[in-house]
């Protein structure tokens, strides 16, 4: 755990990858942009001593990653999040296969998440119980804008997604990702829009739906669907590396979601290895909502602070926490979690 002033954190970082966007798994210059996208993300906002080369960015050795979330970082566990992208990486460019091999490897450091695309029909139900089998996944990771074939993206409400969330609702994969935030290139800004959360989250009551990215830029939009849908949860993965560059607007998205969701809903995720938890961690534990905007937003307590990077995911994810931690008991306004 993380200690800081005397207050200790349980860090589940609910938003990793061990990707491979390397050139000899590119299939095209699709795939070549969409790694050079990732990293100039990654080089635009992270800090100085953080930041690396494109090639080390395509693809990092296993035991690097180890090292950046358990060694020098502070994530006690971590989730993988599948992302396919089967039409521009011979491989996959991060697939539940790839993912699950090496959480094998390294028991009780990860859990696994599945993913499932509803225009693999009836073959891709099946694909998904047999990952379901052999990994028993928590949760699955969806890309809505992801291309296939022809086809430019999807949307949860469609006939098709009703099926595969049917099939998640009957095997109890309860913990919907879905990747709703900046477009990446070469993917449509359109097919990332965050409407089509309102119709399967009230449609499956019993399904926790975790918008990634909350939404941004489309913030406002999601915390007016969230506020009305309780099983929809905000994943701060993308929003707070801005505590490094922009960390006023960081207090008001923050502060927004606080307001909208509350402090039960909201699940750190450092999107390694787009950025790394270590100094995500450092910087939130030590940040402040800015004296002029907490009439509005309120503080950060190290309370809040304790729920958002780690002990709500531990509660979704059914994952012991250390005893002096373990609020699981009740929930928001003392409900039973």
């Amino acid at each position: 755990m993380y200690t800081k002033d005397g207050q200790s954190y349980f860090i589940v970082d609910g938003h990793t990858h061990f990707w491979d966007g390397s050139p000899a798994n590119q299939i095209n210059r699709y795939g070549e942009g969409y790694i050079n996208c990732l990293h100039g993300y990654h080089s635009s906002m992270s800090p100085a001593g953080y930041r690396w080369t494109l090639g080390e960015f395509e693809r990092y050795p296993e035991e690097r990653m180890l090292h950046d979330l358990f060694e020098v970082g502070y994530d006690d566990l971590a989730i993988l999040q599948s992302t396919e992208l089967g039409d521009w990486f011979v491989n996959g460019f991060n697939t539940t296969e790839q993912n699950g091999e090496m959480a094998e490897r390294h028991p009780g450091r990860f859990l696994v998440n599945g993913r499932w695309d509803p225009r693999d029909g009836e073959a891709g139900l099946d694909r998904l119980e047999a990952l379901h089998e052999r990994w028993r996944l928590p949760g699955v990771k969806l890309y809505t804008a992801e291309w296939k074939g022809d086809s430019k993206g999807w949307r949860l409400s469609d006939p098709w997604a009703y099926r595969y969330l049917e099939k998640c609702r009957q095997l109890g994969i309860r913990n919907i990702h879905v990747h709703k935030g900046p477009t990446v290139y070469p993917m449509n800004r359109d097919a990332f829009d965050v409407a089509d959360v309102d119709d399967a989250a009230t449609e499956f009551p019993g399904l926790r739906f975790i918008v990634e990215h909350v939404g941004l830029p489309r913030l406002e939009d999601f915390c007016w669907i969230a506020t009305q849908e309780p099983n929809v949860y905000g994943g701060l993965a993308v929003a707070m590396p801005f505590l490094h560059r922009r960390p006023r607007y960081f207090a008001q998205i923050i502060g927004e979601l606080l307001y909208w969701l509350g402090e039960d809903r909201l699940l750190f995720g450092s999107d390694y290895a787009i950025w790394q938890p270590r100094w995500l961690v450092e910087r939130f534990v030590d940040f402040q909502i800015p004296d002029d905007l907490q009439g509005e937003y309120g503080v950060l307590t190290p309370e809040i602070k304790k729920k958002i990077l780690g002990l709500n995911a531990a509660r979704l994810y059914d994952i012991k926490v250390p005893g002096e931690l373990d609020v699981r008991s009740t929930g928001p306004s003392g409900r039973p979690w």
